[in-house]
Formats: structure tokens, C-alpha cells, sequence
């Protein structure tokens, strides 16, 4: 009963396969390129603008983002996601004597390290930004254009 069915099966799933492989439509012999959707086109063309208005919007809760995580890689020893966290767990891992795990925190830290940098010089660049959204109607067109 049991070989019966496998040869069913094994039959059926080849019936499936020749089935599709007839259907299917051969792209080897075209040799023009599929069209494009008006979609694309619009997307090949560029951006319609520079895009502050959504970025205006978008500054509040990116400044609220931004003092968060410093305020918890800065965090003490006690706060999950610190250096100072981070530091102990490593210290942990070289007096257990795990080496690989040390080695691994070790780069997590230094990663860490360069993320608090980059957040550090990124919060001067969005205030600024926050700003130019305030002096220019929130980046709306009418009063975001530069009078000359």
C-alpha cells in the first residue's frame, strides 16, 4: 500500500511539473524588456521636492528618539542598554573566563561607542533643522522658497 502511493504521488507531482513547465511562458525568446509600470516612471524621474515638509513633522518625535537612547547608553551600571552596563558584562565575561564572550561584548561596545558619537553630533544638526521648520512655516512651499 505504502510503494502504491508513492508511485501516485511521485506521478501526480511529475504531472504538476510538466503541466507548469508547458504553461509557462518562455522569456528566453523575447528580447524586449518587460514595460514599465506608471509607477516606476515617475520614481525614474526623481523626487518631486526636498521633502522638509515631512521632515518638519517628522523633527519632534526624532529629537524625543534621539534624547532617549543617550539618555540610556549614558545610563549607569543598573540600566540595560548603557556603556556602563555593558562595561560589567564584559568584566563579568574575563573574570568567568570567557574570552569569546568578551571579545564579542568588547565589539558590541565599541559599536555602541560609535553610535553615542554619531547620536551626539547628529542632535545639533536636528536642532538646527527644528529651527529652520519653525522660521519656515514648517517647510511648506510658500514660505520655504528663498527670497532673493
Amino acid at each position: 500500500m505504502q510503494r502504491r502511493t508513492a508511485t501516485m504521488t511521485a506521478a501526480f507531482a511529475g504531472l504538476v511539473l510538466a503541466a507548469t513547465a508547458a504553461a509557462a511562458p518562455s522569456y528566453a525568446a523575447d528580447s524586449t524588456a518587460p514595460a514599465r509600470t506608471g509607477s516606476a516612471a515617475a520614481h525614474a524621474k526623481g523626487p518631486k521636492g526636498d521633502g522638509a515638509k515631512k521632515l518638519c513633522r517628522r523633527v519632534p518625535k526624532l529629537e524625543k528618539r534621539i534624547d532617549r537612547r543617550l539618555k540610556r547608553m549614558e545610563g549607569p551600571v543598573g540600566t540595560r542598554g548603557s556603556l556602563a552596563y555593558l562595561e560589567q558584562r564584559i568584566a563579568d565575561a574575563k573574570k568567568a573566563d570567557d574570552t569569546a564572550i568578551a571579545k564579542f561584548l568588547g565589539d558590541r561596545l565599541t559599536t555602541r561607542e560609535g553610535l553615542l558619537n554619531t547620536l551626539k553630533e547628529k542632535q545639533p544638526d536636528l536642532k538646527s533643522v527644528a529651527t529652520w521648520c519653525a522660521a519656515n512655516n514648517g517647510g511648506a512651499k510658500d514660505k520655504a522658497a528663498p527670497t532673493a
